[in-house]
């Protein structure tokens, strides 16, 4: 069994300590290369995967009603997406974009109290930039990219791994230039100061544990104590 284990590491281990591909160079869902970590997104691939802005719980809005100043000012909705205005009372905002939250104001306002009222909403400040956390965690799903988030806050955030959580197998999927990369992480190393924490950012996806994720490194993950930095690797577009 250690010779097998040896033989492994001694075929795989060239390969990684070769010369360092760039990583628009990578070809195939099997191209690997030892990097200190991912690279952040541009500003482009942030907007890409972007639609329509929704609007959630606690966002800030600014509510300009043209020519009335006390029905204009800054709001911000509550923990159920819903915000309170003046003579219209409780508005529900979630999952409206902007232009259709106007449209609702104006509508009530029409009703009762204006002949042609006219609404602008733009957003302020959001919540809503988000990654994801799935796999071996105790609460698995989306959560607000808050400050400077890491790695461990974020797994933290999802109040922690599991009880049957592989801490070498956390792999973090990203895009950055339009090219879908992942890297795959060890909790443990990163506790011990192996390695530095890294950052993530809004609409990153973590996956802990036994996932689907792991047939990406399944051949890497036997030498994964044998690491002391990340594996990332490059994912072909289907």
């Amino acid at each position: 069994m250690r010779r097998r284990f040896f033989l492994i590491c001694a075929a795989l281990l060239p390969a990684a300590c070769a010369e360092e591909p760039r990583l628009g160079e990578l070809k195939g869902p099997s191209a690997v290369a030892q990097r200190a970590d991912l690279p952040p997104p541009t500003g482009a691939d942030l907007v890409a995967a972007t639609t329509a802005y929704r609007i959630g719980p606690l966002d800030k809005l600014s509510i300009v009603v043209f020519g009335v100043e006390d029905l204009s000012g800054k709001f911000q909705t509550d923990a159920a997406a819903r915000l309170s205005m003046p003579l219209i009372g409780e508005v529900d905002a979630s999952g409206r974009t902007p232009s259709e939250l106007s449209t609702i104001i104006a509508a009530k306002l029409r009703a009762k109290f204006m002949r042609d009222p006219q609404v602008t909403v733009n957003l302020e400040e959001t919540t809503s930039q988000v990654f994801t956390v799935d796999g071996q965690v105790t609460q698995p799903g989306s959560y607000p990219v808050v400050g400077n988030m890491s790695l461990m806050r974020a797994v933290a955030t999802a109040k922690g791994t599991s009880e049957f959580a592989r801490l070498e197998d956390v792999v973090v999927f990203r895009t950055v230039n339009g090219q879908s990369l992942a890297a795959l992480y060890n909790l443990g190393a990163i506790r011990r100061g192996v390695y530095a924490d890294p950052k993530i950012y809004a609409n990153d996806v973590i996956i802990v544990g036994d996932s689907e994720a792991r047939r990406h490194f399944q051949q890497f993950l036997q030498i994964t104590p044998l690491l002391t930095t990340p594996l990332i690797l490059a994912l072909e577009r289907f």
